[in-house]
Formats: C-alpha cells, sequence, structure tokens
C-alpha cells in the first residue's frame, strides 16, 4: 500500500463497495459526484493496485499545477491536468480523448466543479461528448458517502469521517442518445447509489 493510499484510508476510509460491477482490467471512466477536494485520491485509493496506474484522474489545471499539490497530481496519480479557461482554438475535452485514445481509463467529475451537497448537481456535457466519440468505453457510476462532511468547501484539512466509495453497474449508452437525455440518466444512476444507503 502506497503512503498516499494508507492515508487516505487513515483519514476517510476510502472503502471500496462494488456493487453492480467487479474490478477489472477494462477501459473504463468512473464518472462520480464531486463535493471536496479529496475526491480524486480518494476514488484513485479504492481502486485495486492493479488498476491504479491504468485509471487517471481528471482534473483542474489550475488548482493542481503548483507546488505540493503538482507533485501529488503528477508524481502519484498521473492526473490528466484539463485547463478551464477556454481559450481560442482550444477544448478541454482534447487531454481526455488523447489518455483514452491512448487506452487509460478515466475518473471524472461531470457536475465540473465541487457541490457541498450529497447528491450531484447537473452534469455538464463533456462526458456526454467523450461517450459519443468513445462508445466502446464502459461508464461506470461512482457514488462517494460522506466526502462532503470530511473536507468542506474552505476547509483546509480533512475531519476524520468515515467514506465509501460505491461502484454501480455499467451504464448502457449508444452514440445516438440525445445530450440532455443522457445526462439526466447518467446524474440518475449516481444518484440510485447514494438512495441504496
Amino acid at each position: 500500500m502506497t503512503p498516499m493510499v494508507w492515508m487516505t484510508r487513515l483519514l476517510v476510509g476510502a472503502y471500496p463497495q462494488w456493487i453492480g460491477c467487479s474490478p477489472e482490467k477494462k477501459q473504463r471512466i468512473y464518472f462520480a459526484n464531486h463535493s471536496s477536494h479529496l475526491d480524486t485520491i480518494v476514488i484513485w485509493s479504492a481502486l485495486p493496485r492493479a488498476l491504479r496506474p491504468l485509471t487517471r484522474p481528471v482534473a483542474a489545471k489550475d488548482y493542481w499545477e503548483t507546488g505540493i499539490r503538482r507533485r501529488i497530481a503528477v508524481d502519484e496519480l498521473n492526473v490528466v491536468l484539463v485547463d478551464r479557461k477556454r481559450r481560442e482554438g482550444s477544448d478541454p475535452l482534447d487531454p481526455m480523448r488523447q489518455a483514452l485514445a491512448d487506452g487509460s481509463s478515466l475518473i471524472i467529475f461531470p457536475e465540473g466543479t465541487r457541490t457541498p451537497q450529497p447528491l450531484p448537481g447537473p452534469f455538464k456535457s463533456g462526458i456526454w461528448r467523450l461517450m459519443r466519440e468513445f462508445p466502446e468505453v464502459e461508464l461506470i457510476p461512482v457514488y462517494l458517502e460522506n466526502l462532503h462532511r470530511s473536507m468542506p468547501k474552505g476547509a483546509l484539512l480533512p475531519v476524520p469521517t468515515l467514506c465509501s466509495v460505491r461502484f454501480g453497474a455499467p451504464l448502457p449508452h449508444s452514440p445516438d442518445e440525445g445530450k440532455e437525455e443522457f445526462l439526466e440518466k447518467a446524474r440518475a444512476s449516481v444518484i440510485s447509489l447514494a438512495r441504496e444507503l
């Protein structure tokens, strides 16, 4: 167990519960509710050791690109850094497309920003666009329980709280699905994992 995984388990538990799938070496996009700066590390730590090198979290470049955060993001997690400031001629999804084309799995947060509440807010369209371009990649909903309590917005240090990571069944999808219909279905799949608690 790496020091980061050990520390994460000590502080918040990050105990995985594989409800609708099993941990397999399949290319996947894990998509989850986003309520804390710990979310990325918690999901990555909940994966089996063999899957971690194959799975790249997606995170905001402006938050993770400096100091110790960059060291964690680049050296430990192999994060896909995304520029949230849309610049002319660039697409924030391009680094994710490249990672998927290279065969990596991804961890994403379709809300786009943290919401200090137990259930996810509306999803942005990025996951729909990736689904249409990479329809063979499995989509796995993930629900993070209690992390909005462990490290609420503005907190500098996490409050020790027992948290769990629930992995659901692969989301059925088709490249022909409409955007709004798909986004609501994806969000509902995460909410359903919360309601099973």
